[in-house]
């Protein structure tokens, strides 16, 4: 089933398309173009899904009016079957003559799935063709599999794009899919991606391994596939407009990673420091999955979160004398030959913003917790000449690290009687909520006050200690430093620190917005 090439693309299209198609939806036809018209001035590349829409052919007079009234505004026309994965009800020739309409109205594409091509005559599909460029396309909601064998099949029915969709199971699905588009984009206009929380990184690479485009969504709550990034991220964030095959590419990896605010205070400092970079959430359900990305990618630099910080320590070619006393590693560097480097820079989290404030050499210090957090503030204060004190829940890992690092254990009933010059709260203890504490207010005799964790922003051990007239040092600073560090290491430059600072709480007061808002009745 083959045709003469079509004219239209070079009638019609620029010759260039957006790296950027922002998926537009609407409970209505008015909604679907308002909400058009408040994202034409940074999105010049929309797709209308009129199949989110109950009465789909009511919108085409609607989007009429808004191609012309918008002529450099280029649009794609989607009305996806429900057995495409879409939500449109009616027949194939119900879809077709709503395509065709979209065509007329202005849609410069047209997107029809494969299950649908399939069922009709090639009389129908060029019809569609003569009047828009036509994009074929086939989503996979369940894995990335069988690339090549499904554009072969695609390539049967003549279209100007073809669109494969998978779903990323795992972090190196996504290396398939970039591979798949790096063999076969130089024989046709692909545009590939995957799907899931998994496939963030074929979203913001795949345009550098062949994809014509990507898409997005208007907003966190309006994405039309799982997964999707919104329009202002990849743009602002993860610059997808400048990434090219000379970007290095960074990432936090961990188990949950969805929450880490990692991606836009790294990518704010790769900015600002004109370091062509990206840095991407990688949810790694598996170290093994992880370290294949690494390899293949490549990727150049690390942040290890929870569960991989002691994990990873075996996988790596060399670390640190520091990260090995610790025993956990949160930053991976990878050398030009491949060989990978771990370092801790959780110290450095801990020190700098007490070193700002008090003389550490000496100072006496009291520790929350035995874990890994704690260990690296035990050590790093260590080194400093601290005096360090350990209080956990387990008298067990406390006694154990104490030994390890020459400091002291004490119960908490000693608290009472013992007054420091800065306690630490290295422990979970009143993370995501306020209503827990570490410690009770007549336990807090200190100076300082300083809580790891920055999520609340203030947190209830905060709020007691400046009722007990200690000043507070807030997570967020042990957060913006030792992420600082990382950012140190792995560029070689130094770290815009109050950039950095400025755009997490900006992220954690958005945060903090969006949790109060959903929290309202509506």
């Amino acid at each position: 089933m083959t045709a003469a090439p079509n004219t239209y693309i070079s009638r019609h299209l620029p010759l260039r398309l957006p790296r950027v198609c922002v998926a537009v939806t609407g409970s209505d036809p008015a909604e679907l173009v308002e909400k058009a018209e408040g994202l034409i001035r940074d999105n010049t590349f929309l797709e209308f899904r009129l199949d989110y829409l109950s009465r789909p052919g009511l919108a085409l007079a609607k989007i009429k009016r808004f191609t012309e009234y918008h002529p450099h505004v280029v649009a794609i026309g989607t009305c996806r079957r429900v057995v495409s994965g879409g939500k449109f009800r009616g027949s194939i020739a119900s879809q077709l003559e709503l395509l065709g309409k979209a065509a007329a109205a202005g849609c410069h594409l047209i997107d029809i799935e494969l299950q649908t091509a399939v069922k009709c005559k090639h009389e129908q599909l060029q019809r569609l063709r003569n009047r828009a460029a036509l994009i074929l396309s086939y989503h996979d909601f369940r894995a990335t599999k069988r690339l090549e064998e499904t554009l072969d099949k695609m390539v049967a029915i003549s279209a100007d794009y073809y669109k494969i969709v998978s779903t990323a199971t795992t972090l190196y699905d996504n290396v398939t899919m970039m591979k798949f588009l790096e063999k076969r984009s130089d024989r046709h206009s692909l545009i590939g991606l995957c799907m899931g929380e998994q496939g963030i990184i074929s979203r913001v690479l795949g345009v550098r391994a062949g994809s014509v485009f990507t898409f997005a969504s208007v907003s966190p709550d309006e994405k039309t596939a799982p997964g999707q990034v919104t329009a202002q991220d990849l743009r602002s964030t993860y610059r997808i407009e400048q990434v090219d095959a000379a970007t290095r590419v960074y990432g936090v990896a961990g188990d949950p990673v969805a929450h880490s605010l990692s991606p836009a205070i790294m990518n704010a400092a790769l900015r600002r420091e004109n370091v062509n970079g990206v840095y991407l959430a990688l949810h790694a359900k598996a170290l093994k999955d992880l370290l294949a990305c690494v390899r293949d990618i490549p990727i150049h630099g690390l942040s290890i979160t929870m569960p991989y910080k002691e994990a990873i320590l075996k996988s790596l070619d060399n670390t640190d004398s520091h990260t090995t006393k610790i025993g956990a590693c949160n930053t991976v560097v990878r050398a030009q030959d491949g060989k990978l480097y771990g370092f801790n820079t959780d110290a450095a989290g801990v020190v700098r913003p007490l070193e700002q404030r008090i003389t550490l050499e000496k100072a006496k210090i009291l520790v929350l917790g035995a874990g890994g957090a704690a260990r690296a503030a035990v050590f790093g204060l260590k080194e400093r000449g601290s005096e360090v004190y350990i209080l956990n829940r387990s008298a067990g890992p406390a006694k154990k690290l104490a030994h390890r690092a020459h400091a002291r254990v004490i119960k908490r009933a000693d608290l009472k009687k013992l007054a420091f010059d800065a306690i630490i709260n290295a422990t979970p203890v009143g993370m995501g909520n306020t209503r827990e504490s570490p410690l009770n207010e007549n336990e807090i005799k200190a100076r300082y006050v300083f809580d790891m964790i920055y999520d609340p922003p203030e947190t209830k051990l905060m709020k007691l200690a400046k009722a007990q007239g200690a000043q507070v040092i807030p997570g967020i600073e042990m957060f913006v430093h030792q992420a600082a560090r990382q950012f140190e290491i792995w560029t070689g430059k130094p770290a815009p620190w109050d950039d950095m600072l400025r755009v997490v709480t900006i992220a954690l007061q958005e945060r903090t917005a969006r949790g109060a808002a959903k929290a309202i009745p509506h």
